[in-house]
Formats: C-alpha cells, structure tokens, sequence
C-alpha cells in the first residue's frame, strides 16, 4: 500500500533516524520500534549496510521504512529499489527534487531558510523537513518562517530530544519530528528500544 508524505508523517508522533552500521542489527531494531508503536523508520545512507538494512527492516509487518540522507537521483533509485517507501534528505536540490516528484514518492527534502521552502513549493512540494532543526534557529525560527509560508508542513530533525519534542509537536504545523534517541547507541536492546519507542508514541501533538 502506497502512503502519501501527509500519512507517512502521521503514522507517529516521532519518526527515528536510525544510523545501522550491521545488517544483523536490522530486523530485531524494526520489530521493537513497530511493537512500541513507531511504525516509520528513516534508515539513513550513511553506513555501507544501508541498502540492506532497508530491505530487512521492510519484512517486518507494520514498518514503513523509509531512506534518510538521500543526496542524489541515484541513491533515490537505489534506496527505493531496496524497499524504501518514502524518502530524507537534508537538502533540496532541483536534480534530486524533480526525481522526487517524477517518482511519485513521498519525500521530505530538509530545509532551513524560505528560499529553500520556496523552492520546494515550486517543484509542488508542501511537506519539509526542517534540519538541522536546533541549529537552525530552532523554534522561533519555524515561527517565523511558517507564518508567511503557511501551506508548509514540517518534520523538525537535529537536535531533537524527548525532552524537547513536546514543545515542538505542540504546534500546528509540526506534523512529526524526527530523532535518534529511540534506539541509543550501542549493541541493540530490544526491551529498551521498545520502551523508549512507546514513550515518544505517547507524545502529545
């Protein structure tokens, strides 16, 4: 079944950014993060497991997984081709935007200033993610950026905590955020991942 950007942001309040350097690790952080309620996983192309852990997380019943820090038209190919379902990436270029929209895929492309966001409501785009979110200015700064680009919907992502994240959830055009503390570094603990995944599926927002 294919989502829209809009229900793949909806899924849960808390979208975990998860850097997986062995593909062993794949399946057992998939199942606790679904069990604990957090259906949408962005695996991020930053390991050279990437593309396999995509695949093994995509057999898990109830995961959207998704590919995170997608640079390019040919890691939006390889990532959907392992299985990714919607796609990350921490900037928006028109090479990378356009494949975005030819392939019909939900995508979140990272801004930080309006001409990023304008450029992306150009390409049809409305859904963003806003990155790297503290660092950025952080909350006044998406204030004032979304007042006057009011059609735009965000996934805050940098900084996020699970201290910080009700604040940000708390607003309308917050529709998610994204964040790597569900699954702390480290080997993998199921029961800790998926306590900490029923925590940030419990936020407010």
């Amino acid at each position: 079944m294919s989502l829209s950007v809009e229900q793949v942001m909806e899924l849960a309040p808390v979208i975990p950014v998860l850097v997986v350097e062995r593909v062993e690790d794949a399946l057992p952080i998939a199942q606790a993060l679904v069990k604990g309620g957090l259906p949408a996983l962005e695996v991020t192309l930053r390991t050279p497991a990437a593309l396999d852990v995509i695949r093994e997380m995509a057999k898990v019943e109830g995961a959207v997984v998704g590919a995170g820090t997608v640079l390019n038209p040919s890691q939006l190919d390889a990532a959907m081709e392992a299985g990714a379902r919607f796609i990350v990436s921490p900037g928006l270029t028109e090479p990378l935007g356009k494949a975005a929209v030819a392939a019909r895929v939900p995508f979140l492309p990272g801004t930080a200033t309006a001409g990023d966001i304008m450029r992306g409501l150009e390409l049809g785009l409305t859904h963003f993610k806003f990155f790297p979110a503290e660092t950025s200015g952080g909350l006044p700064a998406l204030k004032a950026l979304a007042a006057p680009l009011h059609v735009a919907r965000f996934c805050p992502t940098g900084g996020i905590t699970a201290e910080n994240a009700p604040k940000w959830l708390a607003e309308p055009f917050v529709k998610c955020v994204g964040g790597s503390w569900v699954v702390p570094k480290g080997p993998v603990d199921g029961a800790k991942i998926e306590a900490l995944a029923r925590e940030a599926a419990a936020l407010a927002r």
